[in-house]
């Protein structure tokens, strides 16, 4: 009932609603809506594109966004470390040649151009339910390698325009705590299957889903970097009107204490806004107890 009930919530603040069969395992993208974005509100670019690759062009454009994905950031600072990731795809034009794109279309600061407004409104933000996300937990990949690892479910993925952005287990608390949900992504949902020894794409820090949120009716925790049983959650809640740590629960009991996650930050608006000003990449510089000196994402 908790799910359905969020998830009815996203629906009607404008998100669509996607299924678990359409999400590609191995590249971590939402094909449908990368594709569908570039097309509505990049046609000219598009046509120019599909003219130098006038047989394979969406399967060229999906692996263009791939490998902009894994690539240095040649204008970022450190440069043996940053590489462009999902934020940076979303952030930066991707150029191929003669044609340049935007992957997302953050709001424009004033209403004097028609064209990049209507194009902000066709950003594509979708919520896929029980996602299993590992594209080593097929059959097939168990024929051509004799390993298959377990075929694990994300309760609700978030996507912009087919680029994950965040991932949340859910927990009621009738059943099980929230602290359940942050011990499931410890032990299990992690960057780097056991079985495979291979990277999950969709668990991968900068490359993978942004954020990951632990959610109850009552709580909510997230983390930006999954490293199992290292994996730190930081509370997430707006705290109590006597103080307490927490959230207070509403008088109405139709709705949950931690509603403000899905009916405010997760609004479309607000999302994009947080997406395009407010996150960065944070690099720490460490010293060891032998004076020696590097660098921490």
């Amino acid at each position: 009932v908790f799910q359905n009930d969020m998830i009815n919530q996203l629906v009607t603040n404008g998100w669509l609603l996607g299924k678990p069969e359409n999400y590609n395992r191995e590249l971590a993208l939402y094909p449908e809506d990368l594709l569908g974005f570039i097309k509505d509100t990049q046609d000219a670019q598009w046509q120019k594109f599909c003219s130098l690759y006038p047989t394979n062009a969406e399967d060229k454009f999906i692996e263009r966004v791939e490998a902009q994905l894994k690539k240095a950031d040649p204008n970022a600072a450190n440069k043996e470390m940053r590489t462009f990731g999902t934020l940076g795809v979303l952030r930066k034009p991707l150029s191929d040649r003669s044609c340049s794109f935007k992957i997302c279309q953050f709001k424009p600061e004033h209403d004097l151009n028609p064209e990049t407004l209507l194009r902000y409104q066709q950003n594509r933000l979708r919520v896929v339910p029980e996602l299993i996300y590992s594209p080593y937990a097929t059959e097939e990949h168990f024929e051509a390698t004799g390993k298959k690892a377990k075929a694990y479910r994300i309760d609700l993925v978030l996507f912009v325009n087919g680029l994950p952005i965040v991932t949340l287990e859910l927990k009621s608390e009738f059943k099980q705590a929230v602290e359940n949900a942050i011990k499931q992504y410890k032990k299990t949902r992690l960057p780097k299957d056991p079985t495979t020894k291979k990277p999950e794409p969709l668990l991968t820090f900068k490359r993978g889903a942004l954020v990951h949120f632990a959610v109850s009716q009552y709580d909510v925790f997230m983390c930006t970097k999954l490293a199992g049983y290292d994996s730190y959650f930081l509370p997430f809640n707006k705290g109590r009107k006597d103080g307490g740590k927490g959230n207070d629960v509403p008088s109405d009991i139709k709705r949950y204490a931690t509603n403000y996650l899905w009916n405010e930050i997760l609004l479309p608006e607000n999302l994009l806004r947080i997406l395009g000003d407010f996150v960065h990449l944070d690099i720490e510089e460490i010293e060891n107890a032998k004076g020696e000196k590097s660098k921490k994402e």
